[in-house]
């Protein structure tokens, strides 16, 4: 079932050898929707047989589509940010893109404008745009209107369809779990204010409180670093009994605060954080936190991609909402006396 030996085997010859067209195998070299796993499995053993090899070069220049997607990201040290990349990248590659990256040091509407140029001037095919400032969020607009874009978080962003976790439920979950257990009320470090995933934790945990006609504590500022949620730690109250810290790197330095102060966690405070890093597991105590799936988060920002690029592309979809889930570790317990 070998193409001619005089040249190597062709779309064509794929179709003709699973009995389809040549459309349908595109669909299945994309990774795209709608069609059968028979049909599916068919064109990919008649790919075997013939050794088939997409030419990307030519295929560029038929299609004027590169195979690369570009992505605009910020501050790659952080583990939310890092970790939303390497969804993406993983993504890209199962859907056969490879992708090429812009990170940018200083948010500015100005640098994300300037990032989104340069990649649309190297002839991608779309463009994921990590987006949880509220600048990178109004920078969206600059996105040419010929290139397909995704954002992730991008806040309330109208022009591009958005991938986002569920901060604000994730927040609810950590609350409520520490409600449940008895707490009267719970205090709040908080994230910095450029942040959406900040606004979004901050709001769920307001709100819960609210809901259950709870005290409502001044959250303590926070920015993401561990020195900044010990420092919270110094100033927490000796009456407080549960804290819920918008990351896990921020509950690390409470919790280290806590210990110098001779407070024991949970016995004398429960801390809930959110992201679970790789770490959360192995601090002192366990760290009970929020889990973000980012492989999901990489998967739909490529899936939405892959919409628009379709020949027949579906209905768009405007918004995807990863749910968060709560891990129940070892730094939460019952109040005293409870």
């Amino acid at each position: 079932m070998s193409a001619s030996a005089s040249r190597p085997p062709v779309m064509a010859d794929v179709a003709r050898v699973a009995g389809v067209s040549h459309q349908t195998v595109s669909r299945v070299l994309n990774n795209l929707p709608n069609v059968r796993p028979s049909t599916r499995d068919r064109i990919l053993q008649a790919i075997d047989e013939l050794g088939y090899r997409r030419n990307l070069t030519a295929r560029a220049l038929v299609t004027r589509h590169s195979r690369v997607l570009g992505v605009v990201s910020f501050d790659t040290t952080l583990f939310g940010p890092a970790s939303t990349v390497h969804g993406i990248e993983q993504a890209a590659r199962d859907a056969g893109y490879f992708i090429s990256i812009v990170s940018l040091k200083a948010i500015t509407r100005d640098s994300v404008e300037d990032a989104i140029h340069h990649l649309a001037g190297q002839g991608i095919d779309g463009i994921v745009v990590v987006a949880p400032q509220r600048q990178a969020a109004r920078a969206l607009s600059s996105i040419p209107d010929d290139i397909p874009a995704v954002a992730v978080e991008g806040g309330r962003a109208r022009r591009v369809p958005v991938v986002s976790v569920d901060q604000v439920g994730g927040a609810r979950l950590a609350v409520q779990h520490l409600l449940e257990l008895g707490h009267e009320t719970v205090w709040h470090i908080a994230g910095p204010e450029e942040w959406l995933e900040a606004e979004g934790r901050l709001k769920g945990w307001r709100e819960t409180l609210e809901a259950a006609g709870r005290p409502v504590p001044a959250a303590m500022p926070g920015d993401w670093s561990p020195r900044s949620g010990y420092e919270a730690g110094l100033r927490l109250p000796s009456s407080a009994t549960a804290v819920f810290v918008a990351n896990d790197q921020m509950a690390l330095g409470l919790l280290r605060s806590l210990s110098e102060r001779g407070v024991r966690v949970p016995d004398d405070v429960s801390v809930v954080g959110f992201d679970d890093v790789p770490e959360a597991e192995f601090f002192s105590p366990p760290l009970t936190t929020v889990r973000q799936d980012f492989t999901l988060v990489g998967r739909y920002s490529i899936e939405l991609l892959l919409e628009q690029l379709a020949e027949d592309p579906p209905a768009r979809r405007r918004r995807v909402v990863v749910p968060a889930t709560l891990v129940r570790r070892r730094s939460t317990a019952a109040p005293a006396g409870a």
